[in-house]
């Protein structure tokens, strides 16, 4: 066995590694396209903080310019060793092995990424000395291989295996790559490449303007995402909450927000709209919805003052640059205005989340469309028969009566992972991968293939914009827009058996039932799409493909569903107390509680179990926004006394039940005024009769004179009279 040879280096490690830095920062921009809007890659620091788990180690062979080798060309490429244990792992040398047999197929590629180190046969073409490593550190080199070395050449256009190694406590450590010798003289195939236009899983209908303003921000996410499509051929695939959410601010958008709108929106790229929030639309078909639900209002989140509109104002004599007045626009702008992405056409787009579209689901999009516009489904190889047997499926497709478009599930895999990793020395690895796997792509398909980088938040644009160029600038690869796919013949492919997921399919279930009940709900406002505009667009968020998989989304989910039966619970009466009726005609108060912040409308209806008191029936009320409302209903009392239960019920002018009905006893007192007055009157009557008796009666003790014409009086005159003369 011929003995490895050790690259010249100089005795110390740190000139060792700033000449591994400058030679493959060297490669990396001679070999490596990168779109305009891409910055100048970063050198690593010479000892970077691990981010791996803790207690693991990771060792990573990453080929610089994604592992494409020409006649002529060196190969360099990083090795690097990760330690997220507590213990130092000590200094080794690294051994990189090259097969000189090109792999057969994608399949031995990817058995042989996947780390079966017996699929091909390797040998050792340098070693490299690699420093201790500290606990939660990292180390990495670059190893370069120059042109003429014999181990390069006579490679024949292929994919080679190539590996590293390293002795270890626990046994031999070997990280597979590949090393991609390109066939110049086959014509190019035209490859589209997706990149999604979205801000993450959410709850919220709409991001804020603080979000805006940070997602735009010159280091937001959404500016990183658009900085790494400019310049491209990228095809957009943009979710409509985005622009809906910077439009309904109107005037009060942050300046960062519309000019990153304004930027979109100037793209040349050709586009498709993601459902709202990026909502997943296997789950909504598998919960039985004939089509995916979409935004019906965003009323809700606007404010008239926001929207402005400039009139000349007229002057006396002409004036270098016309004068304006800002008064209210006349109208809102509309749903659909709200969610336009930018110049689309052509037929709709759906994308379901990756591998879940069943045959069913992938028939039912397919009837959305029209004659003149089929609705296409993007779906992944890997859930087609050819795809998952190893084989490469052309974009455009047919799946019965419906049409696909397919995208290369191995190479948009290693795109997804590229796309998320900042470190140079790390994110080769994947990207080689996606380049081989393309190299296999191009040389089977059979019409124009697609690829994406996948759905993922918090990509740098660095890391973004190089994923797009391995796949754009890809040897034998000609960027294309989706008209150019779409326009393609179809070929015909079937799909695997795909298992359903019923706890998404029961969430969308639930959701739509809440949706419906608080729909009924919405009648007491006005303008019932206050509350059935914001919850449609909450609930697209939470069955958003973000949360595909994510462990705090059945929280997300229950805490949705909470806030729903929140709001139904927000409108209600008061608890009621037994009350005393007295008198036949008085009004009885109850309170309505309103918890919204707007004024709702309400019918409130009583009912009493028997015939003692006659009661209004029917009583409106507006009830004023937070607070709570009196209602005051008429009754009257009939003759007779006893307890009345009334049963109360408020419903909307669309007779829709609001809150639970009360119940309220009534002691009435029907008779009472009555008998009051006629037992007032016999007492007074009675008072008067004996004062007349008593008067009488008091002036005969009295002895007081009675008239001539009584005889008892002319007797006692004449005894008078007697006595009188008896005396003389």
């Amino acid at each position: 066995m011929t003995r490895p040879r050790a690259l010249r280096r100089p005795p110390r490690r740190a000139p060792r590694l700033a000449t591994a830095v400058l030679a493959a920062a060297a490669a990396l921009a001679v070999a490596l396209p990168v779109p305009a809007s891409a910055a100048t890659e970063p050198s690593p620091t010479p000892t970077p903080t691990s981010s791996i788990a803790p207690g693991t180690t990771v060792f990573t062979l990453s080929p610089v310019s994604n592992g494409i080798v020409r006649p002529g060309d060196a190969l360099t490429v990083w090795v690097s060793l990760q330690n997220g244990t507590d213990a130092e792992i000590p200094a080794t040398d690294v051994t990189l092995s090259l097969g000189r047999t090109p792999l057969a197929t994608r399949t031995d590629l990817r058995d042989w990424l996947g780390g079966d180190v017996e699929e091909a046969a390797v040998s050792p073409i340098a070693v490299e000395p690699l420093p201790a490593v500290q606990p939660g550190g990292s180390e990495e080199g670059a190893v370069t291989i120059a042109a003429d070395d014999p181990a390069l050449a006579g490679l024949t256009p292929g994919v080679y295996p190539l590996s590293a190694s390293y002795a270890a406590d626990t046994g031999l450590v070997t990280s597979t790559s590949a090393l991609v010798v390109p066939d110049d003289a086959r014509e190019p195939v035209a490859v589209g490449v997706v990149v999604p236009i979205t801000a993450g899983p959410r709850v919220e209908g709409l991001l804020t303007s603080d979000e805006l303003a940070e997602l735009t921000a010159p280091d937001g996410t959404l500016t990183s995402q658009l900085g790494a499509v400019t310049g491209t051929n990228a095809i957009l695939a943009v979710d409509p909450a985005i622009p809906a959410s910077i439009r309904v601010l109107g005037t009060s958008a942050p300046q960062p927000a519309l000019e990153w709108l304004a930027q979109l929106e100037a793209l040349p790229n050709s586009r498709f709209a993601l459902q709202f929030g990026d909502a997943d639309v296997t789950a909504q078909l598998q919960s039985g919805l004939r089509r995916p639900l979409t935004p019906t209002s965003f009323t809700y989140a606007m404010s008239a003052g926001d929207f402005t509109a400039t009139t000349p104002s007229p002057t006396p004599t002409p004036a270098p640059t016309p004068s304006a007045t800002t008064v209210p626009g006349d109208t809102l702008p509309s749903t659909e205005e709200l969610l336009d992405i930018g110049a689309v056409g052509g037929a709709p787009v759906y994308w379901p989340a990756d591998g879940t579209a069943d045959a069913e689901v992938v028939d039912a999009l397919g009837g959305l469309g029209t004659d003149e516009n089929p609705s296409l489904t993007v779906i992944s190889s890997a859930t087609t028969r050819t795809g998952s047997a190893g084989g490469t499926v052309a974009a455009h497709a047919r799946l019965g009566d419906a049409e696909v478009l397919v995208y290369d599930s191995d190479v948009s895999t290693a795109l997804q992972e590229g796309s998320s990793i900042d470190q140079t020395w790390l994110r080769g690895a994947p990207l080689t991968a996606a380049t081989a796997y393309l190299s296999f792509a191009t040389a089977e398909s059979s019409g124009p293939l697609l690829v994406t980088v996948g759905r993922g938040e918090d990509r740098s644009r660095l890391g973004l914009g190089t994923a797009i160029s391995a796949a754009s600038a890809a040897p034998s690869v000609e960027p294309r827009t989706l008209a150019t796919l779409t326009s393609s013949d179809a070929g015909t492919t079937e799909l695997v058996d795909i298992d359903a997921s019923p706890e998404r399919a029961a969430a969308a279930s639930g959701l739509v039932a809440d949706e419906d009940e608080l729909g009924r709900f919405a009648t007491i406002l006005d303008d019932p799409t206050l509350l059935t505009g914001r919850e449609r667009a909450e609930m697209l968020q939470v069955l958003g493909v973000g949360w595909v998989g994510d462990p705090e989304w059945p929280t997300v989910l229950a805490e949705h569903r909470a806030a729903t039966r929140t709001t139904l619970d927000s409108v209600s009466l008061l608890p009621t107390t037994p009350t005393n009726l007295f008198g036949s005609r008085a009004p009885l108060q109850f309170w309505v509680r309103n918890d919204l912040p707007y004024p709702v409308n309400l019918v409130l209806y009583t009912t009493p179990d028997n015939l003692r008191l006659d009661v209004q029936g029917e009583t409106p009320v507006i009830a004023t926004p937070q607070s709570n409302t009196r209602v005051d209903v008429p009754v009257q009392a009939r003759v007779g006394r006893g307890e009345v239960t009334l049963t109360l019920q408020l419903r909307s002018p669309a007779f829709v039940a609001i809150g639970e009905p009360e119940t309220v006893d009534i002691n009435v007192w029907a008779d009472w005024e009555g008998v009051g007055i006629t037992a007032l009157a016999v007492v007074i009557g009675s008072l008067v009769v004996v004062g007349v008796v008593r008067t009488v009666l008091r002036m005969r003790r009295r002895g007081r004179p009675v008239d001539a014409a009584s005889p008892g009086d002319g007797e006692a005159e004449a005894s008078s009279a007697d006595d009188d003369g008896a005396e003389k």
